[in-house]
């Protein structure tokens, strides 16, 4: 079922379409792909919001640059300096962030209107990237498949293919609040992560892997979340053709429970300690299932190149259930 959200500047409609299944309802817009809100039930029955958005296309249009709800691309995260070599060739990106290119660049993804379809239980986003467009190289044909399972799961399946050879990483950027509302620190975490890739002061990756093993990165155990994460953490499974659980995020005093399954090699778990008004920060954790950052200036992290011939797939599906303990 689809409605009109809003019309952006130029006179371009934006329309919202909400998927509803076995007790959750999630809300996608063509604008940037965003869910826009997830609502799932308690263990008391009662239903919130448990996904940072805002009511209106104008809310997403003032405040682009947390990527509330997005789908982040082409390449999500950082890429250091904005350049990256491919096939003997140099490709300079937009820079949004500092030096660095950020999420895509200044008009990624996440600020296009896509073209939207129905599918069974839910709806497949698509749109053509020219080639050029943000100094992404190839004319990239891309989608995004949303869709609840019969549990309530949202499941995003992205496909592309290129005409010249590229780079993709896309994701998803939505901040999750269990309880519906306040700081998150109190919220359990669980990954299924034995490293991190570290980063410099730009967060950018230094190149190595380390360890969490006695630091706080450590999440192999449920423990509470706190802040001041950004940090991309190394998944256990690697790269996998179907989607695995690699996260388990639990708000102790709702019950309510996200696990997060993926084919991606890494996640980015960020505590949004940068998010300001009408939030404030610590509002939501944002858990983005990629590839690395940087990986196209990193020859020993797994590869982010697209060529002719080949199909991208990437899944990622996220679980809501409650525990009826207290």
């Amino acid at each position: 079922m689809s409605e009109l959200f809003g019309t952006l500047s130029d006179g371009t409609p934006v329309h919202r379409w909400t998927l509803e299944r076995s007790g959750v309802r999630v809300r996608v817009l063509s604008y940037g792909g965003i869910v826009q809100s997830a609502e799932v039930p308690d263990r008391e029955g009662n239903t919130t919001d448990v996904v940072l958005g805002f009511a209106d296309l104008d809310g997403y249009v003032a405040h682009p640059e947390p990527y509330f709800g997005a789908l982040v691309g082409r390449y999500a995260n950082r890429i250091a300096g904005g350049r990256f070599p491919l096939d003997g060739r140099t490709y300079a990106l937009a820079l949004n962030s500092g030096a660095n290119s950020l999420h895509g660049g200044e008009r990624g993804f996440d600020k296009r209107v896509w073209d939207v379809a129905e599918v069974a239980d839910g709806v497949r986003l698509s749109r053509v990237s020219p080639h050029g467009e943000e100094g992404f190289p190839g004319r990239l044909e891309m989608s995004a498949t949303y869709t609840l399972d019969g549990s309530g799961a949202l499941r995003i399946v992205y496909e592309a293919v290129t005409d010249a050879p590229t780079v993709l990483n896309p994701t998803n950027h939505s901040y999750f609040n269990l309880g519906g509302s306040g700081h998150t620190g109190g919220h359990e975490l669980r990954l299924a992560a034995s490293r991190i890739t570290p980063v410099d002061a730009g967060l950018i990756p230094t190149g190595g892997f380390e360890d969490v093993t006695d630091t706080r990165f450590d999440f192999r155990r449920p423990r509470k979340i706190g802040s001041g994460y950004d940090h991309n953490f190394v998944l256990d499974k690697g790269v996998t053709s179907a989607a695995e659980e690699v996260a388990e995020l639990y708000d102790p005093a709702s019950g309510r429970v996200l696990t997060v399954a993926t084919t991606e090699p890494g996640l980015q778990v960020y505590t949004a300690d940068h998010l300001d008004e009408p939030f404030a920060p610590g509002d939501g954790v944002a858990l983005e299932t990629q590839h690395f950052p940087d990986s196209p200036n990193r020859p020993a992290f797994p590869s982010t190149v697209l060529r002719p011939g080949e199909v991208f797939r990437s899944e990622t599906v996220y679980g809501f259930s409650v525990r009826r303990e207290g």
